[in-house]
């Protein structure tokens, strides 16, 4: 049976003050005197009691929080990025709000319509496609927005990001430079910075004078699947001698799969991912990976959001944070 849960009169009544002093300490402590405070911290504590934000949130100017739109609550990259983003957010005492559309246009729509009903004071969008309903709902909402993850791409408002491009470009020829000649690109979901990447890919191979041959399924990315995208790679193209993969869940399963044929990693079979997870840096031989720095990303975005919300201008709409090259082991 549900319980009834306690309100601020029974946390008064435990103290013997009135609501407005509990309402009060609340939303202030140190509206409260310090004797007082002890006091209602410890009715709260046994009570259990439960505060009820949304009043507040829909009825103040500012509700003191701001909304995430994650694509994937189950990638590295993304569980990276909401740890920066919560290490500002907490310490200026913002709640965060995570909604989470699965990479589609139309879900994070309905998302973003119910965290803005939530009152927000910002938004930290993840992708740069949106409907036309979310574009309109921003823009009557008018509150500050921040897209991260790509800082080339034309933005709504502020943007916090790297170049997918030419951080492809670049493991690619690191790649060639190696001697490998027959790079395929595995990618997966068919995301924008899947479609990003695959860009980076091809210029590099073109201008080395080679031919870009892709492999890539709609499919979520994971360590089985990079073992089918190189078998799969592997039937159309014999002469395969190395792969660049959209992320390193790709990469490791192609690792794997090497291991499996019996393939000498990177003799046989040059391996590079992107994002430099943990697991890129403990397998053998290590994984030559783009180094993306995904909590500062999350830091930067929630600092220049709430800087916004504050009031606080910014010439520099487009923030990049770099990336690295790391050519391990395995090319």
């Amino acid at each position: 049976m549900k319980k009834k849960r306690p309100v601020l009169q029974d946390v008064a009544d435990r103290v013997g003050i009135t609501k407005m002093t509990v309402s009060r300490y609340l939303r202030n402590p140190e509206q409260v005197s310090v004797a007082l405070r002890d006091k209602i911290a410890v009715a709260l504590d046994e009570l259990g009691y439960i505060p009820n934000r949304a009043p507040d949130m829909l009825s103040n100017a500012t509700s003191r929080a701001i909304g995430v739109l994650l694509p994937s609550l189950t990638n590295q990259v993304f569980a990276d990025v909401l740890r920066g983003i919560e290490a500002v957010t907490d310490e200026a005492n913002y709640q965060t709000l995570v909604a989470h559309f699965g990479y589609n246009p139309q879900k994070e729509e309905l998302q973003l319509r119910s965290l803005l009903g939530w009152n927000i004071d910002g938004v930290i969008l993840t992708e740069r496609t949106h409907t036309p309903g979310t574009l309109r709902m921003l823009e009557v909402a008018g509150i500050p927005v921040i897209e991260m993850m790509d800082s080339v791409t034309p933005c709504l408002d502020m943007a916090v990001g790297f170049d997918n491009v030419e951080a492809a470009r670049q493991m690619t020829r690191a790649i060639l430079s190696k001697g490998h000649r027959h790079t395929v690109y595995l990618g997966a979901r068919l995301d924008e910075r899947t479609l990003q990447k695959q860009q980076g890919y091809e210029i590099a191979m073109c201008e080395a004078g080679l031919t870009p041959r892709s492999v890539m399924m709609e499919e979520a990315s994971s360590f089985s699947a990079g073992g089918d995208l190189l078998r799969e790679a592997q039937r159309l193209y014999p002469e395969t001698d190395s792969l660049f993969c959209t992320n390193d869940d790709l990469a490791v399963g192609a690792m794997f799969e090497c291991q499996r044929q019996g393939l000498q990693v990177p003799t046989q079979m040059a391996i590079a991912g992107f994002h430099g997870h943990d697991i890129s840096q403990v397998v053998t031989p290590q994984l030559a990976t783009v180094l993306t720095p995904r909590d500062r990303m999350g830091r930067e975005a929630a600092a220049l959001l709430l800087a916004r919300i504050a009031g606080e201008s910014s010439d520099n709409k487009l923030r990049d944070v770099g990336f690295e090259i790391s050519e391990g082991g395995s090319i």
